[in-house]
């Protein structure tokens, strides 16, 4: 049996401190669902689920944050569920076929900024020619193929990005909310092969970075506690702190939106630029690759205001910077990862998260 599986009792054996923070983040609840397998269909089901048994009694583990309502079913037999064949290398030849795409000549391929461009030791940006935002940016790596990144590239798009959106901001300083996301591939939503990630600078954060920071007021107001350290504190004690070292941690979390979703939270006031920061995101990041085998991915940083003045206000100053990274399954595939539940209920997932802090636990320094 998996250890999600147990999470309740895996909580009610922690200690009481432990515990009781576990009580007041997570409403955690189980059910059983049952069907009846036919002996027309019994072989299927041990072929796909490995037992008849585990298809007729099957364990369902739910997961809120009581504070930012994210959450997730966990259910281990949606991970082994009958899928459409994939493409048979569809995505590597992709690859290939785009080489020499307009993302691999950025200086004459793309527009720029008003302002120019940011070059960085191994990423150059452009203007996005089709905005969702006033300020919206696109940083283009200098490797074509999506996953062909190293420890390098990603700090120094955590280094473009943010002088990126400084340069933005010297032209509005009414902007302050920073975002950046990184769409790894075609199925994480990239729309162009070469590799890129995307930034954005408003007026105000989304509503999701938003929700968040209420969140984590609320629970501050509410229980005088810090949202942030106790949600480490109590995936700490269960094991799922894959690893920590400066005051940052690496979290499988329980309440992921996706497939084997890690969340890098830092200390309140530090920069993601910070080289401990940058390096922990790094790491991970190409370990997500190699370890896990992560072959399509979207990464978003979360922050606060860049200006000083507005992370002052609203709580904004308590907030640490936060990676949040999850898998999107196979590029060769030709079933979507996500559906309605995901859009409009909750997010179904199975993988154990606590399998995925074990894989990553050896190659992650603590």
């Amino acid at each position: 049996m998996s250890r999600i599986a147990v999470l309740p009792q895996l909580i009610e054996s922690l200690r009481s401190p432990e515990r009781r923070l576990a009580a007041a983040l997570l409403d955690v609840a189980c059910v059983e669902g049952t069907v009846d397998v036919p002996p027309e269909l019994r072989g299927w089901a041990v072929e796909h689920f490995g037992s008849v048994e585990a298809v007729e009694h099957q364990r369902i583990v739910r997961v809120t944050d009581r504070w930012s309502l994210h959450g997730a079913l966990f259910s281990a037999l949606r991970g082994s569920r009958p899928q459409a064949a994939a493409g048979g290398g569809a995505f590597r030849k992709r690859v290939a076929e785009t080489t020499g795409d307009e993302f691999c000549h950025p200086e004459t391929g793309t527009p720029a900024d008003t302002w120019g461009r940011v070059r960085g030791r191994r990423t150059i940006t452009a203007a996005n020619a089709a905005k969702y935002e006033g300020r919206h940016g696109v940083v283009i790596f200098d490797q074509h193929d999506p996953l062909a990144f190293d420890e390098e590239l990603v700090t120094d798009l955590l280094d473009t990005g943010r002088e990126w959106a400084e340069r933005g901001r010297a032209e509005e300083p009414e902007a302050w909310a920073y975002l950046l996301i990184w769409n790894g591939g075609p199925r994480a939503g990239g729309s162009i092969v070469h590799g890129h990630a995307q930034v954005t600078l408003a007026r105000s954060h989304y509503p999701l970075v938003e929700r968040v920071r209420r969140a984590a007021a609320a629970y501050a107001d509410q229980t005088s506690g810090t949202y942030f350290t106790d949600l480490v504190a109590v995936h700490r004690a269960l094991g799922l702190v894959v690893a920590e070292s400066k005051g940052i941690a690496t979290v499988s979390t329980l309440t992921p939106v996706k497939e084997r979703e890690l969340l890098i939270i830092g200390q309140p006031g530090m920069d993601e630029r910070d080289p401990a920061f940058a390096g922990t995101v790094a790491r991970t990041v190409v370990a997500y690759r190699d370890v896990l085998g992560v072959r399509a991915f979207n990464l978003a940083l979360h922050r606060p205001p860049i200006d000083p003045g507005a992370a002052k206000a609203d709580g904004w100053d308590s907030m640490p910077p936060v990676v949040h990274l999850v898998d999107r399954g196979d590029p060769d595939s030709h079933s979507s990862d996500i559906g309605a539940m995901e859009l409009y209920a909750a997010a179904v997932v199975g993988a154990d998260p606590f399998a995925v802090a074990d894989a990553l636990r050896e190659r992650l320094p603590a």
